[in-house]
């Protein structure tokens, strides 16, 4: 089935939830086009690489279980790759995306298929460039159905919808960040803020556009709510409706009601909504959270939860969103995520203490790196680092060089499994010496071990929050907590009953967060901050599963058509 829609801006349709059939183990069909479109937003026509001449992009649904070959065909003026957020790509690092890590870009004028492989993800996620910040224009959701006679843990809704949260900027995406790395300073912030597509009625441009949800009253509708912007978390909320929380990051959770989301970079949510008020317009609305010492622009971006045949005008004054620096609000939210007990579910897998095999404490540091001065005016670049070494993309993909071993010098595997120096971590950090040292180093892990990580949030640079993602996995986040991580007291706290199965976690600012997974899955993996500006300064890793005893527990051979790296 091909994907080519035309327009501009994505007009965000609903699904009827029953509308998708699934069959027992299908497999799907895509096309997606890249290329250059026009768009016109706050009085300004910008040129930017997009999907099928929209932006977002396409929306691709599948079911659980399903496999999806997906031809991607870069009809554009740069390299790029897609990556499958959230998909664990069983034994299928091939088709993962992220550039360099595992393959290397796709070239203008050339295509490539992906393999997509689901297993137990259920519900939202969605896919994304893996190169430089392209996957500021170039992203779309991927929704995952029940399977053929499965359910949802809850009253089926009547209708399902995608919300998109992205950031705007009047330039091209790429040509911002190659800027920004050749001057070494901070990047631009954002024009605007944007729901699928849509700046809303606050940017003061007369012709920028409300995204407008059409309901009926009396209907429950699923909201699929995707944070793809570049560099902000985001409150979300309906005015005067009340939100329940069912799933996070293609995992169900014990649901909850709330009258505002938090979401962070990277990050899906499914969220159910009754339409039960008085038949009007009522204002959605995002902002952006930030408990660092640099926030991001603070706009309000609106969208209308609109009841067919309502009349009567909108009021911006009703707007009620926690303010941008709310972290009591952010805190309370995030705590009241759990996995929920169901069997839409994977079974519950935590490993326990005396299943841990490797663990690693990841101190998270803004840095400065040298520069000629002749090109950072400053004398420096703003550089970002994981245990002190920030990371740099080699020019041929650590899969190929990993998997044919006939390659060397492309990584090491010396990535320290600890902070290379102990100091107080969330203290007075002003006069700390922030150099980094670079390197492509990786976490070599043996197939089926038990993994802990320990993310620690550093008061180095403006500080602040981190949502860090982790590719062909889902991990249970099992422990939170103020201040500097104590490996003695804090793992008492842990919640190995029902803690939250995901993909991309918050650390919050002056805070540390404690993950543990298997490693059952073959392959070299992707970690990295998704605040693209961290990322792009290398707060980032590589961890690589060994092959295990067994052909099922070994990577697949590499597809036909891989994408040649520029040197070879």
């Amino acid at each position: 089935m091909g994907l080519v829609k035309q327009g501009s801006v994505s007009a965000g349709v609903l699904f009827l939830s029953t509308l998708f059939l699934c069959c027992a183990a299908d497999v799907q069909y895509y096309e997606l086009f890249m290329r250059e479109a026009n768009f016109t937003q706050l009085c300004n026509t910008t040129t930017l690489l997009v999907a099928n001449d929209s932006y977002p992009g396409p929306e691709i649904r599948a079911c659980r279980g399903d496999t999806i070959f997906i031809n991607v065909h870069n009809q554009g003026n740069y390299s790029f790759t897609i990556h499958w957020h959230g998909v664990k790509q069983p034994r299928n690092p091939w088709s993962d995306g992220p550039e360099f890590i595992t393959q290397c870009p796709i070239q203008p004028g050339a295509n490539f298929t992906y393999e997509v492989i689901l297993s137990d993800e259920i519900g939202t996620l969605w896919w994304h460039a893996h190169s430089d910040w392209t996957r500021g224009s170039i992203h779309g959701a991927l929704v995952i159905l029940p399977a053929q006679n499965e359910t949802y843990p809850f009253p089926t809704p009547d209708f399902d919808q995608t919300i998109i949260l992205q950031s705007w900027f009047n330039r091209d995406y790429k040509q911002i960040i190659d800027q920004t790395l050749a001057s070494g300073l901070l990047p631009p912030e954002p024009d605007a803020y944007a729901i699928n597509g849509h700046l809303g009625d606050t940017t003061g441009c007369p012709n920028d556009t409300l995204f407008r949800m059409q309901v009926q009253y009396g209907n429950t509708y699923l909201l699929r709510i995707v944070n793809a912007a570049m560099n902000e978390e985001k409150f979300f909320a309906i005015m005067n409706h009340t939100l329940t929380v069912v799933a996070r990051d293609a995992s169900y959770v014990q649901m909850f009601t709330t009258d505002y989301i938090l979401i962070s970079p990277g990050q899906t949510m499914d969220v159910l909504v009754v339409a039960n008020q008085n038949v009007g317009q009522y204002y959605m609305a995002t902002r952006p959270f930030s408990d660092g010492s640099a926030p991001p622009v603070n706009y309000i971006t609106t969208g209308v939860f609109e009841y067919i045949n309502s009349v009567g005008g909108l009021n911006a004054s009703l707007i009620t969103l926690p303010a941008e620096n709310d972290t009591n609000a952010a805190n309370n939210f995030t705590s009241q995520l759990r996995n929920a007990n169901v069997t839409q579910n994977p079974p519950l897998d935590v490993p326990a203490d005396d299943e841990i095999n490797t663990r690693v404490y990841i101190a998270i540091a803004g840095n400065t790196l040298p520069c000629d001065p002749s090109r950072c005016v400053q004398g420096f670049r703003f550089a970002a680092s994981l245990n002190n070494v920030s990371f740099v993309l080699p020019r041929i993909d650590i899969l190929q060089a990993y998997y044919n071993m006939s390659i060397s010098g492309v990584f090491t595997e010396d990535f320290p499994l600890n902070p290379p120096e102990f100091y107080d971590f969330t203290g007075d950090l002003s006069s700390l010496n922030t150099a980094a040292v670079q390197g492509t180093r990786v976490v070599m892990l043996n197939y089926g071990d038990g993994v802990e990580i320990v993310l620690q949030a550093t008061q180095t640079g403006p500080g602040g929050s981190h949502p860090i993602h982790l590719h062909g996995f889902s991990f249970y986040w099992v422990g939170t907590g103020s201040g500097n991580f104590n490996n003695q007291t804090d793992p008492t706290t842990y919640n190995l009953v029902d803690p939250p199965l995901i993909n991309t976690v918050h650390v919050p600012g002056r805070s540390w967060v404690a993950l543990r997974f298997f490693a059952n899955n073959p392959g070299v993996w992707f970690m990295h901050c998704h605040f693209d500006r961290h990322a792009s300064w290398g707060m980032d890793a590589v961890f690589i599963v060994r092959n295990g005893t067994t052909a099922e527990t070994s990577i697949l051979p590499p597809p036909p058509g891989l994408p040649s790296c520029p040197s070879s």
